[in-house]
């Protein structure tokens, strides 16, 4: 997704960047734009279908069976793709069912490729498909140095250095190309011999009792069943446990985090942005942010200043959550990840709801852009490149697992006997935030991956069990992966060994991840 990039992410000391900077700013000649006629935001909100209150019934009819395996992975996002690709080489059938065209979910969906962007020098993660993604895209030149960008300015490969994002020379993390990770994502499930299944919706579960025993899928194909021995509901808004009658909670909408609108941009001025950027940055602990304390003094690029021109101006209203978390500034005048457009009291269950939301997160994407530029240093000329494919959801429903994860759990280190991977103490939402520098993690226990009341279904990603604040940990790409990793392999082992998912051998299923390069303990 990103060549040459500079993280909207990257936290560094304010006073050294911007000394480094200034004198920058002054060889290039940099001033504020020139200011432009603005004008006011137009409502285009949809209108509504008329409810009628009204059913039908279905008739009766047999489904044709499309094809039967050992394991169905239904959601091929981080998590789905993460399970997918472990059971596969646990040396079961897998089928990795997405209903869109690629695989890889918000990755490839909304244009985040910063699934690492948390790992400082001495933080503690997994390891296993985290880790993976990064050095299999990296091989096949679909990612990039986060920091190749920022490197041309003087004095601040030292200051990255000292902050723990370089070490010996290299960065912490990659980040990866969000549309070159599509083809990365298609590689590596053939290579594992999974197969794949692209524009399929799961819309329903087949049962036997208080078990689950495949699908029912909707596509161009028509109406069809995938049967399964075991079905991992990596689906981000548990669709497979609801249809399945498993428990779960869903906050009401006005308690739920916000969706999102990514965009990106081009025709950006480099060396103008640059400079505003590093000499106009906020600590975090102005933002009015929870921490654990460390965070206080961080420094974030974050962009709010041009949005909150643009409110007084007219170009935007004055209630919209504009804040500019941007990712992959290229020397060519790119930025390839623009999260700015998030919107509140919308339900991701809710296909009206999505309606709406796309429909308007993208009429403010374009009034965002009309307020940077005409408010920010670099973007005089810049224009719209993208939206990103969906919305991106933070939260819908969550699980009622066999255990639920909790804030003090995320916050204290927890540790359980049934681990399926550790996740570093990395905790962003609900006005927290909480960075992972030093070496700080909690085990991420095998009982939240395990709904309540329905047998040899698994959930993965950020549906599995948990309170509010602990979802703030759960919800995040890296613990996605670690959920998502760990119940492949005890599908696989629950398949191989001839146990329910309810009633696995969890010692196995650790040895068999730990044979992946999952680090448990």
């Amino acid at each position: 997704m990103k060549d040459k990039k500079l993280t909207r992410k990257s936290f560094f000391t304010i006073s050294a960047v911007s000394a480094a900077v200034v004198g920058l700013g002054v060889f290039f000649g940099i001033g504020n734009n020139e200011k432009k006629k603005t004008s006011k935001a137009a409502d285009i909100t949809p209108k509504a279908p008329k409810r009628s209150g009204k059913s039908v019934r279905e008739s009766a009819r047999s489904v044709p069976v499309l094809t039967e395996t050992d394991v169905l992975v239904v959601g091929g996002g981080p998590s789905g793709l993460s399970a997918a690709l472990s059971a596969a080489r646990e040396g079961v059938d897998v089928i990795l069912l997405e209903r869109y065209g690629f695989f890889g979910g918000v990755i490839t969906q909304a244009n985040i490729g910063t699934t690492s962007w948390y790992r400082y020098k001495d933080t503690i993660d997994a390891g296993g498909m985290c880790r993976e993604f990064e050095t299999k895209a990296k091989s096949m030149g679909a990612s990039i140095d986060p920091f190749k960008a920022m490197r041309k300015i003087p004095f601040v490969t030292g200051i990255l250095e000292d902050e723990g994002l370089i070490v010996d020379g290299e960065p912490t993390y990659e980040m990866l190309d969000s549309e070159l990770f599509k083809h990365v994502a298609d590689a590596m499930l053939i290579e594992s011999g999974a197969v794949p299944v692209l524009h399929c919706l799961a819309v329903g579960a087949i049962m036997e009792g208080n078990r689950i025993k495949g699908v029912i899928t909707e596509s161009k194909s028509g109406r069809q069943a995938i049967l399964a021995k075991r079905v991992i509901d990596a689906t981000g808004d548990a669709d497979i446990a609801s249809h399945a009658g498993a428990p779960f909670r869903k906050s009401p909408k006005d308690k739920l985090m916000e969706v999102t609108t990514n965009f990106s941009c081009t025709n950006i001025g480099y060396w103008p942005f640059m400079f505003d950027s590093l000499t106009n940055t906020k600590k975090m602990k102005d933002y009015g942010l929870q921490t654990s304390g460390k965070e206080d003094e961080m420094a974030s690029t974050v962009m709010a200043t041009p949005f909150e021109k643009g409110k007084k101006a007219g170009i935007l209203e004055k209630d919209w959550d504009i804040v500019g978390w941007w990712s992959g500034l290229t020397e060519d005048g790119d930025i390839l990840s623009m999260d700015a457009v998030h919107m509140h009291g919308i339900d991701p269950t809710n296909v009206l709801d999505l309606t709406r939301a796309e429909i308007e997160g993208r009429r403010r994407s374009l009034l965002s852009m009309q307020a940077l530029r005409e408010f920010q240093p670099g973007f005089a000329d810049a224009k719209l490149r993208n939206f990103s494919t969906s919305l991106g959801a933070r939260e819908s429903r969550k699980i009622k697992g066999a255990y639920n994860i909790t804030e003090k759990d995320v916050k204290n280190q927890a540790r359980f006997d049934d681990s399926i991977g550790v996740c570093p103490e990395f905790i962003d939402g609900y006005g927290q935030l909480y960075i992972p520098t030093t070496g700080r993690y909690f085990q991420v226990p095998y009982g939240i991956i395990l709904p309540q009341k329905v047998e040899n279904l698994l959930v993965a990603g950020r549906c599995v069990a948990g309170d509010r604040i602990s979802h703030a940990a759960t919800r995040q790409m890296v613990c996605c992966m670690v959920t998502g990793q760990g119940a492949g392999v005890a599908a696989a082992t629950s398949v191989k060994e001839r146990r329910s998912t309810r009633n696995i051998n969890i010692n196995s299923v650790q040895k068999h991840l730990k044979n992946q390069g999952v680090r448990i303990s």
